[in-house]
């Protein structure tokens, strides 16, 4: 039997939304980001495939006034109004340790076992799968109505002793600033190159 193929592209609309017309804002209105809606970005991000279904990332949501005072004394001076003015900053990190989970997130085999006493390793796949997973969460936001800022910006050691200090094993990737974003903060889009210039298909 043939099996049926589904057309199932989004619509031009959502492609605009989360691609196209989307952008990094450098500026917030003066919107509130809400549990709720941090709590479906999550719930979105989390199914975005990783390798082994690992889910190295760690989330801080930077939203109160004095968590956002700490965050601005380690971000560079460029970023610092970003984070004052944005209802939340997501410091994306991620835990070196990711695969003490494996048993439960991947059941099918012994995952861990691939991982252990390989930390290099480990390293490695904890950045690779953490960035993916804050891509993940930008898509989410911007899915649910909300714009991104991210930044590379800071001081790691001082976000990491600042907001992860209970576990040493965790290191920040990026941070990402998320509400609604103010259209007079944002600057012509940059150039995109064509398919041809940094694409070949052997």
């Amino acid at each position: 039997m043939t099996k049926q193929f589904h057309d199932n592209t989004l619509s031009a609309d959502a492609l605009d939304q989360l691609f196209r017309e989307a952008r990094s804002y450098n500026d917030w209105l003066d919107n509130p980001v809400s549990t709720e809606q941090i709590d479906a970005i999550y719930d979105l991000m989390k199914m975005g495939p990783t390798s082994a279904n690992m889910q190295p990332a760690r989330i801080v949501w930077v939203q109160s006034d004095e968590a956002k005072a700490k965050l601005v004394d380690c971000v560079s001076d460029g970023n610092k109004d970003k984070v004052k003015a944005a209802p939340v900053t997501a410091i994306i990190a991620h835990d070196i340790d990711f695969h003490e989970e494996l048993p439960w997130l991947f059941p099918h085999t012994d995952a861990k076992s691939w991982f252990e006493g390989d930390e290099e390793g480990r390293k490695e796949g904890a950045f690779r799968n953490s960035s993916l997973q804050g891509a993940y969460l930008m898509l989410a936001a911007r899915a649910v109505g909300l714009d991104c800022g991210p930044m590379s910006g800071f001081d790691a050691g001082a976000v990491e002793s600042a907001f992860l200090s209970d576990d040493p094993r965790h290191k920040v990737n990026f941070i990402c600033s998320i509400g609604y974003g103010d259209p007079e903060s944002i600057f012509d889009r940059s150039p995109r190159p064509d398919f041809e210039t940094f694409n070949r298909i052997v």
